[in-house]
């Protein structure tokens, strides 16, 4: 089946002058690619954020060996809270690479990418939940509450408290690399 197409004659094509002509998937395989490479740095900012609250553990000796004061993030709920969706975040984001890949092959099927979205928004909903909880109680710890007589920590559990707030800015970073990936979806999703 041959295709006949009207040229004008003022055109470029007439003139014989070279024309460049748009590949198929063009803008939308450039932004799958994308998606791709920020799946990669999202695993990383989620795995580093769980490993280190994961590993965040300090003890002072209080006058002897026997009487100690500990902080470790077992210790906190919220930090538990934490661990636990930072590391579903990171498996998620792990699995959800071959759909990233399909994305890459077949940049105008909706289907993986409708399905890559809704999981994407349920997961930044997650991180951005432990994210804010684990840093409302690094703040405390850092600033403590007079109202509440909580007493800051940070000043005798120096590593402990570096950790932890290093714990959470990775997590905000995962947090902004999935909002990117949510608008990224969004855009591919558009038909024109």
């Amino acid at each position: 089946m041959s295709t006949t197409v009207n040229v004008p004659e003022s055109s470029n094509v007439a003139k014989g002058k070279a024309v460049a002509v748009a590949k198929p998937g063009g803008w939308k395989k450039g932004l799958a690619i994308m998606d791709f490479i920020l799946r990669l740095g999202g695993i990383a900012a989620s795995l580093g954020a769980a490993a280190t609250m994961g590993t965040s553990d300090q003890t002072l000796p209080f006058f002897t060996q026997f009487f100690q004061f500990e902080a470790s993030y077992d210790s906190f709920t919220t930090f538990q809270f934490f661990v636990i969706t930072m590391s579903l975040v990171a498996g998620y984001l792990v699995l959800s690479l071959p759909f990233s890949v399909v994305a890459i092959i077949r940049p105008h099927a909706a289907g993986p990418r409708l399905f890559l979205i809704i999981l994407d928004t349920v997961f930044l909903t997650l991180a951005t939940a432990s994210g804010a909880s684990a840093a409302a109680i690094v703040y405390l710890a850092h600033n403590g509450n007079q109202d509440s007589n909580w007493l800051a920590i940070c000043n005798q559990f120096g590593d402990f408290c570096s950790q932890t707030s290093g714990a959470v800015v990775a997590s905000f970073v995962a947090v902004i690399i999935l909002v990117l990936l949510v608008i990224m979806s969004a855009l591919l999703l558009k038909r024109h």
